[in-house]
């Protein structure tokens, strides 16, 4: 090859990863205006927003917005306000992941280490379950919780989530496991080691990346659901029902400020999750893709 056909060769590299650059700078800049407009729209004063571009940066720049959506402070007609409610996802979001994590580690430990008759029977039932829509189970959940006397309460939504995520937390351990050496399990069986003394001292300590990617994606879905919540909180309402009450409370005009600012308080925990934690996700799913 010669000089003048690799200097040819090097500017065409150069000019498309520029336009991969552009294109993808375009698409970004394109997913992040709805952020951009409820952030800046967020920190104006109403009669700005009502009278003005949305689009445009704010002239008068105000924190009141939050501080309304945030605190129970009267707006509309009755006190509403995410604060109270903060609470009650996290008292529910926390141990629900937990649990379920723990849960789908187990599972897909036994269903790859511990092999018994049904066991595939047993993994295509809870994969099944992982594509049942919300709304089908929310009658016989409703019974289940109101004969345990756990409807309307926190340890009720806790049950819920846990129930509905051990399909998803035992999808991606049984795969992250199965391509774990089983010689190894084998080895430690014949030392004397039991069930659980494999799993906490061999399973789970090469179990980070999996642990990653489950406890990510069961937060993400536990904060942001709204069906369960509002279908079984009652009096121990998630973050987003409250959101939405916080929406449907203002008569009149719609104070869009408050609202905004409401939204992006409910979304933060998650953003600020992915914010953290989103590489490690991502290389949780691709360690869980080749093992597997």
């Amino acid at each position: 090859m010669s000089v003048a056909t690799q200097d040819t060769a090097i500017r065409t590299g150069r000019v498309t990863r520029t336009f991969i650059y552009v294109v993808l700078i375009v698409f970004a800049l394109f997913y992040l205006m709805p952020l951009f407009v409820m952030l800046s729209n967020s920190l104006k004063p109403l009669p700005e927003i009502t009278g003005g571009n949305m689009m445009a940066l704010p002239e008068n720049w105000t924190v009141t917005p939050w501080f309304q959506a945030w605190s129970s402070a009267q707006i509309g007609v009755e006190p509403t306000g995410l604060r109270p409610y903060f609470l009650n996802s996290v008292l529910m979001v926390v141990p629900a992941v937990a649990i379920s994590t723990i849960l789908g580690a187990l599972n897909g430990y036994v269903l790859t280490k511990w092999s018994f008759r049904g066991d595939k029977i047993l993994f295509g039932l809870m994969l099944f379950s992982c594509f049942i829509p919300f709304q089908i189970v929310l009658i016989p959940m409703a019974m289940i919780l109101g004969k345990l006397g756990l409807a309307g309460s926190i340890p009720g939504l806790i049950l819920v989530h846990i129930v509905y995520g051990i399909g998803f937390t035992t999808l991606y351990y049984r795969n992250y496991y199965a391509a774990f050496p089983t010689e190894l399990v084998r080895a430690a069986m014949i030392d004397g080691a039991g069930f659980f003394r494999i799993f906490w001292r061999i399973m789970l300590p090469v179990s980070g990346p999996i642990t990653v990617v489950s406890v990510i994606w069961q937060f993400t879905n536990i904060w942001n659901d709204f069906l369960f919540g509002a279908s079984f909180g009652g009096q121990s309402q998630p973050m987003t029902v409250a959101l939405n009450n916080l929406v449907q409370s203002s008569t009149g005009v719609k104070e869009y400020n408050v609202h905004f600012a409401g939204a992006i308080l409910a979304a933060l925990p998650t953003l600020l999750v992915y914010i953290v934690a989103g590489r490690y996700f991502v290389r949780g799913l691709m360690a869980g893709s080749v093992k597997g």
